[in-house]
């Protein structure tokens, strides 16, 4: 086994943070998050010589989603997660992108395997923790490794900012405790990539992210 590597492809006019996440020995990954534009998550693939094991959703938002039965059919893999409580988002896609006026190429999902927290998820000998983290979205989940003192939090978490609740599911209280209760303890020196924009790790969130000092 080697090293936890990450390949950022930003996807969709929303610029979301699609993750390649691979062991840069044995080139086995997951991709987390395909939004769409799923030529560019595949071009990036081949070009590292990675192997797919499956696809990793943290939540049902179409940035995130969008793509995801687009590449489960051209990888071949599975879909794995969220929790079931984002399966509204998830049936809804085709209808909500319109009303972003994105247009077509966005399609439902339906994941072979939802996740609840506490569940593990591993690639390449790589293990993450599921955690159940609700409020930008009911059925949010973010994964964790221990070992590489590393979170996927895809937008419960910005660097500077939190993920927006006014969204059908959010609540901005449950979000709040979430990361207060499930993130933050997991350790200062956690380094994290977010679902847009640039990561950090959490110790410099607690101390500075105004939504979370005081």
């Amino acid at each position: 086994m080697g090293q936890l590597k990450a390949i950022i492809v930003p996807v969709t006019p929303f610029q979301q943070n699609c993750t390649i996440l691979f062991d840069d020995e044995e080139k086995k990954g997951v991709v987390v998050d395909p939004g769409g534009d799923v030529d560019q998550i595949l071009e990036a693939i081949r070009s590292k010589g990675i192997v797919i094991e499956a696809i990793w959703l943290t939540h049902g938002h179409i940035d995130h989603a969008g793509g995801a039965l687009d590449l489960k059919e051209a990888l071949g893999v599975e879909i794995i997660g969220p929790h079931e409580a984002d399966k509204f988002l998830l049936d809804s896609i085709e209808i909500v992108a319109p009303q972003y006026g994105i247009g077509g190429g966005f399609r439902n999902v339906a994941p072979d395997r939802w996740l609840q927290d506490g569940d593990t998820v591993s690639f390449g000998g790589h293990q993450f923790e599921v955690l159940h983290c609700p409020g930008h979205a009911p059925g949010h989940v973010i994964f964790f490794n221990g070992q590489a003192k590393f979170a996927h939090v895809g937008d419960v978490l910005f660097h500077g900012s939190i993920g927006r609740t006014d969204l059908p599911g959010g609540d901005h209280a449950a979000l709040i405790r979430s990361i207060k209760e499930k993130l933050l303890p997991l350790g200062d020196d956690i380094g994290f990539i977010c679902g847009h924009g640039p990561g950090g790790r959490f110790g410099e969130e607690r101390r500075t992210n105004p939504f979370l000092v005081g």
